[in-house]
């Protein structure tokens, strides 16, 4: 039969011999690369200590220092202590605060086509621009990959998108990810799987791919993915890795599982209205709006390209005055390329702000808009209050229609712009010289002392899943709840994610600021939402600081992917109402109660709760028997120590091989670790790679 590009990749990385998985069954796989970044990283490498394994066994590992770079106290640079000296001890390579947003610098130094990387970002698939299946998880996941564990997914329904056609001047690749969501919506995505094909491929750089793949998060889907080809191997070279190249795509007539068909000369320039992604519009259609504020930047949109077209639009001109314009170059690399070649003189010189490489603004992290401000971004969110202003109104678009507004004040169709459309010539070889930015693994790491700050707090562990569980509903909440609205970032809460007890006190704030002290009024409880619940971030804390106030459960009419396993992780039980009109019957304050838990999980996926002394509804609980044990357990850490209890010795590799129920033969090899400008070993799969990261 002849597969598509992702079935290939999932096939050759399964743990199970199995060749009828079908959609939504869970599908065990290794992993070869995996990254986290600051904000997640620091939770993750604490989970992966507490499995007392002493170094990583992955292909590849990084630990990025992007998210929390803002230093208005101590915190911060403790992290980034505890970071670099974690990786140097543990095998992992530590990219230092300044080198640059992890997406785009796995891009350009890492990636490698046809592998799977797990990342604890939501926008990890940026590296499917290269080939690789890279997929977003909780760090909990990213933390067992790290030990040799395998990850676990739901089999994923395969869309390939056919582009046909070529794009016209000034509309830009994300445009094309702006079509994708004003037809499928946030929720669209849910269980899939988008590989990108045909003749409009052609079309797009490795950049501007990678553009469509980091905000296909937003679609809710696991993933997308091009193929490796001509395009992706002129991108290696000129990131000195061509070693590291080799050709990928779908078989001849491959089959999908569903087809989307976008003819890219009918494309026109788009925008996300505020507050959701895909609230799309064209942008002349509301034209003419007042700006206050212009970001170009984030994972999304801050490569060689993006600050070039800026640079070109910008050139000679001034930014309008009513507008503040910052610019954030992705990478260490691409801030120097510009530098050289002059692009950045010429923002500088039209009155743009130009940001240290890191996510800034994007998770509300400085630059926050005035009050009740419009602010135009290049960004993959504008989540109610993500940018740090709670009546702000923020619009997505491409940098193209960035550049071109912020010089009239007014949003502005970049086609209107007086001048062509110029895009400026790539450099044959980028700067590609790492030494000193990414930090190699210590040569003798039993020498390295982790450093921990005071804010580095022990991990929480709940106990095993009750026999009864009961409690008030905490919280009741609507459809499309994101992990913002749950666990909010910015520069004064994303300092604590090393300090559970004290993030905790931030849970569902911004919705209902009494929430953190009736949880701990009323001992936790249960809390109640609507479909897409927890769609955005992959961030962990989400589930886990509700864990540590006492939530025993979830129960909503439907979940985004990875909070629903960060869920799981932290055992907390996610139940889907098995009637969706039974969400009306239940309000907050009422009491839930659910008799013979453990019982009713293991005879079955319904769970039947009771509301205080009256009626009762039914939920689903639909896991597999890995995620059942887990929950049964308390939560996967749990599961790995009672795990490794049973067989009467400390936690161990063999407690990792017993949660994912592999046995060593399949475990990833850690040979070949990774080692920017210098030869790779031979893999587990003894094939050569190339010299350079």
């Amino acid at each position: 039969m002849s597969e598509n590009l992702t079935m290939k990749i999932i096939r050759e990385h399964m743990i199970s011999t199995a060749d009828n998985v079908r959609p939504g069954e869970e599908v065990l796989v290794k992993v070869d690369h995996t990254l986290t970044q600051d904000a997640t990283g620091t939770m993750a490498y604490l989970q992966f200590e507490a499995m007392g394994i002493p170094k990583v066994r992955t292909r590849v590992s990084v630990s990025y220092v992007d998210h929390n770079t803002l230093q208005t106290g101590y915190e911060n640079m403790d992290d980034h202590v505890f970071l670099q000296t974690f990786a140097q001890k543990h095998g992992v390579y530590f990219s230092r605060p300044g080198n640059g947003i992890c997406h785009q610098v796995h891009l350009e130094r890492f990636s490698e086509p046809g592998y799977i990387l797990l990342g604890s970002d939501s926008h990890t698939p940026t590296s499917g621009g290269a080939g690789m299946l890279a997929i977003g998880a909780g760090g909990l996941d990213v933390a067992v990959a790290m030990a040799g564990g395998p990850f676990g997914m739901p089999m994923p329904k395969v869309v390939g998108v056919k582009l046909t056609g070529k794009r016209q001047p000034w509309v830009a690749a994300k445009d094309i990810i702006l079509e994708m969501l004003r037809r499928l919506t946030v929720k669209g995505g849910v269980g899939k799987v988008f590989e990108y094909h045909g003749d409009g491929i052609e079309d797009l750089t490795v950049p501007e791919r990678a553009t469509i793949c980091n905000m296909g998060a937003e679609l809710g889907a696991t993933t997308s993915i091009f193929p490796s080809d001509h395009i992706t191997l002129s991108y290696f070279k000129r990131q000195n890795r061509e070693k590291m190249w080799r050709e990928l795509g779908p078989d001849e007539g491959a089959r999908y599982d569903e087809l989307i068909e976008i003819n890219l000369s009918e494309l026109e320039p788009l925008i996300a209205q505020p507050h959701s992604p895909d609230n799309v519009a064209t942008v002349r259609s509301i034209q003419g709006l007042k700006l206050d504020q212009v970001c170009i930047g984030s994972c999304t949109n801050s490569s060689f390209h993006d600050l070039a077209i800026a640079g070109h639009v910008l050139r000679k001109k001034r930014v309008a005055q009513n507008v503040q314009m910052t610019l954030t170059p992705g990478s260490r690399q691409v801030f120097a390329t510009i530098a050289r070649n002059g692009i950045l003189a010429d923002i500088i010189s039209a009155g743009a702000r130009i940001l240290e490489s890191a996510c800034g603004p994007c998770i509300g992290m400085g630059q926050a808009p005035k009050s009740g401000g419009i602010s135009l971004r290049s960004f993959n969110r504008n989540f109610e209050g993500r940018s740090g202003t709670p009546d702000a109104k923020v619009y997505l678009c491409s940098p193209e229609t960035a550049a071109v507004s912020a010089l009239r004040g007014i949003l502005t169709d970049p086609r209107d712009f007086e001048g062509d459309y110029v895009t400026e010539k790539e450099p044959e070889v980028y700067d590609t010289n790492d030494t000193g930015m990414i930090i190699e693994p210590s040569e003798d790491p039993d020498s390295v002392e982790v450093v921990r700050g005071p804010n580095i707090k022990p991990l929480p562990i709940r106990g095993p899943l009750e026999e009864k569980m009961e409690g008030k509903v905490l919280i009741k909440v609507g459809d499309n709840i994101t992990t913002d609205h749950i666990m909010p970032a910015g520069s004064k809460i994303l300092p604590l994610r090393s300090n559970i007890p004290a993030i905790s006190e931030f849970v569902f704030i911004r919705v209902d600021p009494d929430f953190p002290k009736r949880a701990k009024e009323n001992n936790g409880g249960f809390i109640v939402a609507g479909a897409n619940y927890g769609q955005g971030s992959s961030r962990e804390h989400a589930a886990l600081a509700p864990m540590y106030l006492g939530v025993k459960a979830v129960i909503a009419k439907s979940f985004a992917r990875i909070h629903r396993s960060n869920l799981i992780n932290f055992g907390i039980l996610p139940l889907r109402f098995a009637d969706e009109a039974d969400y009306e019957l239940v309000s907050s304050f009422d009491e839930l109660i659910i008799d013979d838990v453990q019982k009713q999980l293991q005879s079955g996926s319904e769970i039947v709760v009771r509301i205080g002394s009256g009626r009762e509804i039914k939920t689903v609980c639909d896991v597999s028997e890995r995620q059942r044990n887990i929950l049964f357990s308390g939560g996967l850490l749990n599961h790995i120590k009672h795990s490794q209890a049973e067989e009467g010795s400390t936690v161990t590799q063999s407690a990792v091989e017993a949660a994912g129920h592999l046995g060593e033969s399949t475990m990833v090899s850690s040979n070949g670790q990774f080692r920017p400008g210098k030869p790779h070993e031979v893999t587990s799969s003894g094939r050569k790679d190339g010299e350079s990261a």
